[in-house]
């Protein structure tokens, strides 16, 4: 008979299976804990979580509307009430998140990314390289879960939630581990939205040296160009072509990584179990790009793809969030966002001292 043990990481562990956590069974408000016979609408939580919910869904596919809102609302109305809707929720959000990336492929131009990718591929290897050995560590000290900590250190230095939605199903991620990394990259974002004009005043930055810092320092590429555009068009140039670059990279990562961790064999959904094979939505992101980018007479179809890709992955966020239950939030808890703060004040002061050294122009 195997030992059974618990770790401090969240994780029990067998000398067979290491079984993670972070999916709790259902919460007492769950339509899987309702006594037999009676329907999960029975209750006033649930009666309203099924006009919440849909709503939501809805509210969620409006341009305006912000994917960290969708996030925090889905899961808002999940935890509060319960989700009848959990097997199709839980259905939809991993086929839409994929469909979302492959649609974000058509506003990345490789020829763009290609020219200004060659440049800077040193540092930005080595930057990447540097970002998950001391995410790894940080997950490690913090008892966090190994995919948690990827997504944070994928977010952290590729592109925020778009790189995220890309990593998470080639690593076979939990939706907990997917929320809490989403979570603590928007909240990050609006904070380097605050901090980043002001400090890179101080620290005597020009224009294009600030543009850079933005880059490669700030998660998301909306975040990047907010926080550019307050030192003039010459840094929001050199910080919207440097990103759109550098996003480029969440296909060779998306792909290391799940090669990584199917080896590894100790998620609930590896694909160790069918055997090491490239996600096809990383495949799909590359050849919508390729398209676009080689094929001028589509090229204004592109805004229109990209707008609707971003919309399904708003969606996608608030399914999501309303994957989660108390007892998930429990198991993952604050140390997700520790991690994401040392990681980001980590990324942000080497690229800075990298800048004023002249080691990155």
């Amino acid at each position: 008979m195997p030992l059974l043990h618990m770790e401090t990481s969240g994780m029990i562990t067998t000398s067979d299976h290491k079984i993670s956590l972070l999916k709790t069974p259902p919460s007492p408000t769950t339509p899987e804990h309702q006594p037999q016979g009676c329907v999960a609408a029975a209750t006033p939580a649930h009666r309203f979580a099924r006009i919440l919910l849909p709503l939501g869904a809805a509210v969620a596919l409006l341009p305006w509307t912000p994917p960290w809102a969708a996030l925090l609302a889905g899961a808002a109305i999940a935890i509060s009430l319960g989700n009848p809707f959990a097997k199709l929720t839980a259905k939809l959000s991993k086929p839409l998140l994929q469909l979302a990336v492959v649609g974000l492929g058509a506003g990345v131009n490789l020829a763009i990314v290609g020219r200004v990718g060659l440049q800077g591929i040193g540092y930005t290897a080595a930057g990447l390289l540097a970002t998950f050995v001391f995410g790894a560590l940080l997950a490690r000290w913090l008892h966090l879960a190994p995919r948690l900590g990827a997504l944070i250190s994928a977010g952290t230095s590729i592109c925020g939630g778009s790189a995220i939605a890309a990593v998470a199903p080639a690593i076979g991620a939990t939706a907990a581990e997917t929320s809490a990394s989403l979570a603590t990259v928007f909240l990050l974002n609006g904070v380097a939205l605050l901090i980043f004009p002001p400090l890179g005043t101080l620290a005597g930055l020009d224009p294009h040296a600030f543009g850079l810092w933005c880059a490669l320092a700030i998660h998301d590429t909306s975040s990047v160009t907010g926080a550019a555009l307050t030192h003039g068009a010459e840094a929001l140039a050199t910080a919207t072509t440097v990103k759109l670059a550098r996003a480029l990279w969440v296909v060779p990562v998306a792909l290391a990584a799940g090669w990584w961790f199917a080896r590894r064999n100790d998620g609930p959904d590896t694909t160790a179990r069918r055997g090491v094979k490239p996600p096809l939505f990383i495949a799909g992101f590359v050849a919508l790009s390729a398209l676009f980018t080689f094929v001028p007479a589509i090229a204004p179809a592109a805004p229109w793809i990209v707008r609707a890709a971003r919309a399904a992955l708003t969606l996608t966020l608030f399914l999501i969030g309303a994957g989660l239950d108390r007892a998930s939030v429990r198991a993952v808890g604050a140390r997700p966002f520790v991690q994401g703060v040392i990681l980001w004040v980590l990324v942000g002061s080497g690229t800075l001292a990298a800048l004023k050294l002249g080691w990155i122009h």
